[in-house]
């Protein structure tokens, strides 16, 4: 079947095979060789022929359409998994591969002409409001907890601290771990809060180590709530504390 085609320049001898895939509406996963073959060879007539090296391109393609089309003529080859192969596969992945960094650079294109046409300017909102912090109402972040209740808590814990001390390991010799200070405790709570959200007072003791730690715990908690980051609840007298993070 005869094919007019409009002369014009291709990158390169696949694009002119999408080219004529599209226009003819063909399956690409099943390309009709022959009239794919005899479609290009017609153009390639009609192509100037100066520059050799874009030529030798087109050429190649050609020698290979021509190859597929003697092995669709010969009995099917058969893999080793007793499937017959198909001569077309090989150009089939590459005009795939093909279209779809074709299609990409057009998608960058368009997006380059987009930033193109947009605008940027410095913020101009000024440092006081930036810097600005809504007041923590303390009240409300503490809700019905009292520095009773939390000293309750508190003791409640230790007791049950001090019960899991084997009494005769708790009389060997032990070294002591470095302090940990305030601030450093109050980042580890901190990054604690980040990764879970919501959790119990005794699930953030788990595997703290002696009296200290427990204690500069407890502290860091008084001091996340006053400044805001954490919210503290307890359902009933004695139960666990409730925390979540308000980072």
């Amino acid at each position: 079947m005869a094919l007019s085609v409009k002369i014009e320049s291709f990158e390169g001898p696949l694009d002119l095979l999408l080219h004529l895939i599209d226009v003819n509406k063909f399956n690409i996963f099943d390309i009709p060789i022959v009239e794919i073959t005899e479609q290009y060879m017609e153009y390639l007539n009609t192509m100037e022929k100066k520059d050799l090296n874009v030529m030798s391109e087109f050429l190649v393609m050609a020698a290979t359409l021509l190859e597929i089309k003697a092995k669709m003529l010969l009995p099917a080859e058969v893999n080793e998994d007793g499937e017959e192969v198909d001569p077309r596969e090989e150009l089939v992945q590459k005009l795939l591969e093909y279209k779809m960094y074709k299609y990409m650079s057009y998608e960058l294109r368009d997006r380059l002409l987009v930033s193109a046409r947009a605008l940027y300017k410095p913020s101009t909102i000024p440092k006081e409001v930036a810097e600005y912090e809504e007041p923590v109402d303390l009240e409300v972040l503490v809700g019905n907890l009292t520095l009773s209740k939390l000293h309750t808590i508190f003791q409640s814990l230790m007791r049950r601290q001090t019960e899991k001390i084997d009494p005769i390991r708790s009389k060997f010799g032990k070294i002591e771990q470095e302090e940990v200070s305030l601030d450093e405790k109050m980042d580890a709570i901190r990054a604690y809060a980040d990764e879970n959200h919501t959790f119990r007072f005794s699930a953030l003791l788990q595997g703290q180590k002696g009296k200290f730690q427990m204690v500069v715990t407890f502290l860091a908690i008084l001091e996340l709530m006053k400044t805001g980051e954490l919210l503290v609840r307890q359902e009933h007298l004695f139960d666990d504390m409730l925390i979540t993070s308000q980072r």
